[in-house]
């Protein structure tokens, strides 16, 4: 995902990830895009037999959807919640203080 984000034209190839990614086979990186691509974090468009790849959202938005995912999954969502918190240095603290009073 890093990958796709700090592309400058907005989307990648499976090429253009193998070349960032030079210890991983382009086979793998295809199949983990086209897997990306059927969990809704990326869209895919064929032009030239090419697949360019985009990303759905921003990177926070893909942080956020983890972190609801991570917290519905913990059964005590309280204690993870107050341990997570309780982590932050004063600058986060200060951006979660900013979003909560919105």
């Amino acid at each position: 995902m890093e990958c796709v984000w700090r592309s400058r034209q907005g989307e990648v190839t499976v090429r253009d990830v193998t070349r960032e990614l030079p210890d991983h086979a382009y086979t793998t990186i295809a199949t983990v895009l086209d897997r990306l691509v059927d969990k809704g974090v990326l869209r895919r468009r064929l032009s030239r037999n090419i697949k360019h790849y985009t990303a759905v959202g921003s990177s926070g938005a893909h942080t956020a959807v983890l972190m609801h995912e991570a917290l519905a999954a913990d059964a005590d969502q309280a204690a993870a919640l107050s341990r997570f918190v309780s982590g932050l240095n004063p600058d986060q603290m200060a951006s979660l203080r900013k979003a909560l009073e919105r």
